[in-house]
């Protein structure tokens, strides 16, 4: 997900300089479309230690980055709560219109401009992830 995240074709319409709060963003909206596809079909249980690596990554990020610990408790509650409401939002992708998918990815990466290319990327991205088998995607982390 880190490879798809640093795609330089999502920053291609960047209104600024891209921020560690755009790439999380990105990153979130990738997470949040592969659990949305595996949900039904892996064990709970798998998908949770999966969800737990994650922000465990995230919060060592943010620590990396200079905060203390008090900012790290609230962007880390931040972040949960933006990576909840991703989540909600992408619920009806498939059904959403283009109109209704602008708008919400529009609610998360503020920092773009021509955001319709976002939405055919996540289209696209939506479409080969069901496509694919969970294990296609750890094989190559569990493997290292």
């Amino acid at each position: 997900m880190i490879n798809l995240t640093t795609n330089k074709k999502l920053y291609s319409n960047l209104i600024k300089q891209d921020t560690f709060s755009d790439r999380l963003s990105l990153f979130l909206l990738h997470f949040a479309f592969f659990l949305k596809n595996f949900k039904d079909k892996e064990e709970k249980k798998t998908l949770q230690e999966l969800y737990d690596f994650n922000f465990r990554q995230i919060e060592l990020s943010i620590r990396e980055i200079g905060y203390g610990d008090q900012s790290i408790n609230k962007k880390m509650k931040d972040y949960i709560n933006l990576f909840h409401s991703i989540v909600s939002d992408i619920h009806f992708w498939k059904t959403d219109n283009q109109i209704e998918k602008e708008k919400k990815l529009l609610k998360f990466l503020k920092n773009f401009g021509d955001i319709s290319k976002i939405v055919d990327y996540f289209d696209d991205f939506d479409d080969k992830i069901s496509k694919k088998t969970f294990n296609s995607f750890i094989k190559s982390v569990s493997n290292k």
